[in-house]
């Protein structure tokens, strides 16, 4: 459930403006309402902590050496500040001899085909009067300027295939040649530059290298940077006159008593009451139970939260969401494997966490799914297991020859059954919308009412247009018909709001009415691709098993075993994929729309000293 929110505001004197915040971030229950951003200074120190330890990473050692197996202490904070002055130092270092490597190795690669002399021999002679120049030309050019006898040049060794000359002022700009510009340094000054770089470099990075080994003093540094950061936010956010320091935020309900208590200790004055209808920036706290908690994984992961003043539908995600991975995975086979992979991690670790245990329940509902349907890494010969073969439901049989059905009478069994979870889900969404309006005493629930009938309507509708059901159609389309109406008089009430403009809303809402319907037979078709996508993967595994029954004698079956083995690694990560996009989507779009749930909250964070990194 929505944990419900009370509005707080904290008085102190101006003096004590410090020792409050600090009361309050060891209280750690203050949502701040409203936050303004830390200073620029606090911004800056976690930004560049962060900065440089991400260019850390590429002198870590390796975590699997042997060599690396001690793990070096935090150091004190005027150890380790000494030790980042240092780290900076190399890193700034490290970029300028890495521009001045780049450069320099640009221009050896430049004149090198020139061989080894001296510019500043060059310079001494310009000084004498001979301006000397230097051009590459072609083979004619190069016959022309020498026999010109205005043109004093110099026949030079050839550079890559191509004619040189030494000519003495610049060539007339109506020959064609490059000039070679001539450059600050010779090749062996330039080389040994180079060298100077290189060794330089190595320096910087072994003290880039030592000083990566301490990542765990850089993460306490940047886990207190951030501590300062939401403390100076917090800070800048409180409001003062001349006497008094004020700053309002959130509290749970439940957490009050905690509160009040902490406010007597430390001498604060403080108000509490309701949150205003109208405040939209209320943050959400869902109160787990030991059930709900395993889709807590799953909602972190999309990064989705029901806004305050939404339904929490969590227990229901789950069950669907249970359901549609093991109908989009399909194959017991596959759910033995996750099944495996989360014991392994249970045995590695030593302790259940709430990921894992969602790994188990997702991975013994497909296990289930699989045996129900005679899905065993999608081999035919599954059937031929006395035990396996009891255990299938036979009108879901995915070789329904065993079981005297045929394919179309088992496809249509699956398709029937994908329809009917869609239309229950949908049915439920729109129970779930009831219950919360008529806690608000909202008269818009009889709209809801009516998109149960459509809901059913358009479940009959599609048994009749897919599956070709023996159907009576004309009290379909009454139902439809009879559920439209209820929406459109009905879906512009509100607390507050007169019966008549209520219905003088929903009229003119009609036609968005109309075409919301129309998406309601969308929506329950869209459940139809649990069973495609489920039948997709079976067909691939099929396809694959099939490959490798050609390589099953002599020396290629290991080629068969490897096919075997590519082939469904290749199909798992479909179907995983599959899930996060069908699965999720059913649940996220089309059973929270009917629930009325867009997914806008805000996750409570309440002000305190943090005991790790947040993103």
């Amino acid at each position: 459930m929505i944990e419900k929110m009370k509005m707080v505001h904290v008085v102190t004197t101006v003096s004590h403006k410090d020792e409050m915040l600090e009361g309050l971030r060891d209280l750690g229950l203050l949502h701040i309402k409203e936050r303004k951003s830390a200073t620029h200074a606090a911004t800056e120190k976690f930004s560049d902590l962060a900065k440089t330890v991400s260019r850390l990473l590429d002198y870590a050692p390796d975590k699997k050496s042997k060599e690396t197996t001690t793990t070096p202490p935090v150091l004190s904070d005027e150890a380790f500040d000494k030790m980042y002055k240092s780290a900076k130092a190399a890193l700034s270092k490290k970029d300028s001899l890495s521009q001045e490597i780049s450069t320099t190795a640009a221009e050896i690669e430049r004149i090198e085909p020139w061989g080894s002399f001296s510019p500043s021999d060059v310079r001494e002679l310009k000084k004498l009067g001979f301006d000397l120049h230097f051009y590459r030309v072609g083979q004619a050019e190069c016959e022309q300027i020498l026999q010109d006898e205005n043109i004093k040049a110099i026949r030079l060794a050839s550079v890559e295939k191509t004619d040189t000359l030494a000519v003495i002022g610049t060539l007339p700009p109506d020959i064609p040649a490059t000039e070679f510009s001539l450059p600050e340094k010779g090749l062996d000054e330039l080389r040994k530059d180079m060298d100077i770089f290189r060794k330089e470099e190595s320096e910087c990075v072994k003290t880039l290298t030592d000083t990566a080994v301490y990542e765990n003093s850089f993460q306490s540094q940047m886990l207190k940077a951030q501590n300062e950061e939401d403390f100076s936010s917090a800070s800048e956010t409180a409001e003062s006159d001349e006497k008094l320091v004020w700053i309002s935020g959130y509290i749970p309900e439940v957490d009050l008593e905690a509160f009040k208590a902490g406010a007597k200790t430390n001498n604060w004055a403080y108000a509490v009451e309701d949150v205003s209808p109208e405040d939209e920036t209320i943050p959400t706290k869902l109160r787990y139970n030991k059930v709900t908690k395993l889709i807590s994984p799953l909602y972190d992961m999309l990064g989705i939260l029901p806004g305050y003043r939404e339904a929490d539908i969590s227990l229901w995600f789950l069950i669907f969401f249970a359901l549609f991975f093991a109908m989009i995975i399909g194959d017991g086979g596959y759910g033995m494997i996750f099944l495996i992979a989360a014991i392994v991690i249970i045995a590695k670790t030593k302790k259940l966490t709430t990921p894992v245990f969602l790994l188990l329940v997702l991975s013994i509902s497909t296990v289930i799914w699989g045996a129900v349907t005679g899905t065993w890494f999608g081999m035919e010969s599954a059937m031929n297991v006395p035990i396996l073969k009891a255990m299938v439901l036979p009108g879901f049989a995915n070789y329904p020859e065993y079981f005297g059905l045929t394919g179309a009478e088992q496809q249509n069994n699956i398709m029937k059954f994908s329809f009917s979870i869609g239309a229950l889900q949908m049915e439920v969404g729109s129970l779930l919308a009831v219950k919360k309006k008529l806690g608000e005493k909202d008269l818009s629930f009889v709209s809801d009412i009516g998109w149960m009938i459509t809901i059913v309507g358009m479940y009959l509708l599609s048994l009749y247009l897919v599956i070709g059901e023996s159907i009576q159609i004309a009290p379909v389309f009454a139902a439809i018909a009879v559920g439209f109406v209820l929406v459109v008089l009905f879906s512009g009430m509100a607390p507050g709001m007169s019966f008549a403009e209520g219905v003088k809303a929903g009229l003119g809402g009609a036609f968005t009415s109309f075409l919301n319907t129309i998406s309601c037979f969308g929506n329950v078709m869209s459940y139809i691709r649990l069973f495609a996508v489920g039948m997709a993967g079976l067909a691939i595994s099929q396809s694959f098993n099939n490959m490798a029954a050609g390589m099953s004698s002599g020396p290629l079956i290991i080629a068969g075993a490897i096919v075997v083995i590519i082939g469904h690694v290749i199909n798992i990560v479909m179907c995983i994929l599959s899930v996060v996009v069908h699965g999720v989507r059913l649940n996220v779009l089309e059973f929270s729309g009917q629930v009325g749930l867009e997914w806008t909250g805000t996750a409570y964070e309440p002000f305190k000293m943090n005991d790790k990194i947040k993103n």
